[in-house]
């Protein structure tokens, strides 16, 4: 399951553009925290204890006890890692890189959002964090140990509290925790003993690999030894899902479905695409949602020609259609969703006539979505244009292949989907579906002003996207609440 190219230190872009800068103080540092607690056999007992992230005790509301994050278990993630583990040779490590803050200009921060494969592994969601795991033969098959950022009254006096390193043995399993300043050091020690590290480049992330310091350690401390990417190995792991997984994602596809009724219902012309946006934001955090998923498309018209138009800025237009591709996140999991409909609630005909045929193409793509089926998303793809290029026939387009894959629908039908939008993206779309993977199926068309094609579809873009659980014999549609049928979506328009 490894990359058939071994990449050599030489090659990783570990300080590839990194963009934190070397810590500005030394810390002192402390006695490792040893004993490792399981949450459900231990978990802070007092309310006057200040965490980083929700726990069962400061977020009885939306935690139950046992868990680290909401709706999953210390148990899920210790079998995660234990999978991962497993599949590594003896003598192997495995370097986790959290991500660390990220600035918009100045002192003016992003809001944070960690490091997908590492939160996988642990799930604690502060910045400035690492964790490393060694292979070993003791019961629990490998050693845990985690570096985060330390507790100080005076950085949580201006930031809010973090867990520190007694929270991170306590809550999240660790063997041992350490500040993270001690990274570097505890780095050097534990490659010299091993054969096999696996680590990834942190790009353009600010990470604790991008002080000075780590970046000479790797450098030049392991000319002969070589790093093999761990991203791909655990993108392996991540693509089936769990049943927990799977009822988050329920949630959050539930969460975006009814944002789309309210979103519908509030739609009329004159209203603005950036309104639009703000009211399905909304709609979408007062359900539990955290953020969007990623930057949504609110195209009025002509504008959802583009498939990516993100401006959100142009007025919407009586007699036009809106396209709005959004989704929340709900847990870490995204829902991404598509629906397109009438600004003043009600479909013209050719508006009709076009939005059928593609919705024709979603249903007969979702029907395919199943084990028993022996397909991949290449393989649905290529059965979407087939019936898009019929339904399109049948209004009375005269495109060949050509025209549909390059002009008309020139997406491919899907992607994974899961702690990321684009879940999965060293993993291609040819292997064959499996139960509990979930993916998105997105067919569209965006007829141009172009006299090749029937002037009365000319200007319109519609795209229809549900997400999809991969089922042994039927479908799961994580969003089938979401109105998609015509007389559901007038209906809906028309209920304001």
């Amino acid at each position: 399951m490894f990359r058939s190219r071994l990449l050599r230190l030489s090659t990783i872009a570990v300080a590839q553009r990194t963009v934190l800068q070397s810590t500005t103080r030394r810390l002192n540092p402390v006695r490792p925290a040893c004993q490792r607690f399981f949450a459900s056999e231990r978990v802070p007992e007092t309310h006057k204890r200040s965490f980083g992230q929700p726990t069962p005790v400061t977020h009885p509301n939306i935690m139950k006890k046992g868990e680290v994050t909401p709706g999953l278990t210390l148990e899920e993630f210790e079998t995660r890692r234990s999978n991962l583990m497993k599949s590594l040779p003896e003598k192997s490590i495995v370097v986790s890189l959290g991500y660390g803050t990220r600035y918009m200009t100045n002192n003016i921060f992003y809001p944070f959002h960690q490091n997908t494969d590492f939160w996988y592994l642990c799930g604690f969601n502060e910045p400035d964090a690492a964790m490393i795991l060694e292979k070993n033969n003791s019961k629990r098959g490998y050693k845990q140990t985690m570096f985060v950022a330390p507790k100080s009254p005076s950085a949580e006096l201006w930031d809010g509290p973090r867990t520190g390193v007694e929270g991170v043995t306590e809550i999240f399993g660790a063997d041992e925790a350490y500040e993270n300043t001690r990274f570097s050091s505890y780095l050097k020690k534990a490659l010299s003993s091993s054969e096999h590290i696996f680590m990834d480049s942190p790009g353009e992330q600010p990470t604790l690999a991008s002080n000075e310091s780590t970046k000479k350690l790797i450098e030049t401390g392991l000319k002969l030894q070589t790093i093999l990417p761990l991203s791909k190995i655990i993108q392996e792991l991540r693509m089936i899902k769990s049943d927990a997984e799977i009822e988050i994602m329920k949630k959050s596809g539930l969460i975006s479905s009814k944002a789309f009724v309210e979103a519908m219902k509030w739609t009329k012309p004159g209203t603005t695409e950036g309104q639009l946006w703000a009211k399905f934001d909304f709609e979408c955090r007062v359900r539990g949602s955290t953020i969007l998923a990623y930057v949504p498309v609110i195209a009025g018209g002509p504008n959802a020609l583009s498939m990516h138009y993100v401006r959100n800025d142009m007025e919407l237009k009586d007699n036009e259609l809106v396209l709005v591709d959004c989704g929340g996140e709900y847990n870490g999991y995204a829902s991404d969703i598509t629906r397109t409909w009438p600004v003043n609630g009600t479909f013209s005909e050719a508006q009709r006539e076009l939005y059928q045929a593609v919705l024709n193409v979603n249903k007969s793509c979702i029907k395919m979505c199943t084990e028993a089926n022996i397909i991949s998303l290449h393989g649905i793809h290529t059965h979407s244009v087939k019936v898009m290029k019929q339904e399109l026939q049948n209004i009375g387009f005269n495109a060949n292949s050509w025209d549909i894959e390059r002009i008309l629908y020139p997406h491919h039908v899907g992607h994974y989907l899961g702690l990321d939008v684009h879940d999965l993206h060293d993993l291609d779309r040819s292997r064959k579906l499996k139960k509990n993977m979930v993916i998105t199926i997105e067919p569209g068309i965006y007829v141009p002003f172009d006299d090749k094609f029937p002037a009365k579809y000319q200007g319109i873009g519609i795209r229809i996207e549900d997400n999809v659980v991969i089922g042994k014999n039927e479908p799961y549609v994580l969003t089938a609440n979401s109105p998609k049928e015509v007389v559901d979506i007038e209906y809906c328009c028309e209920n304001k």
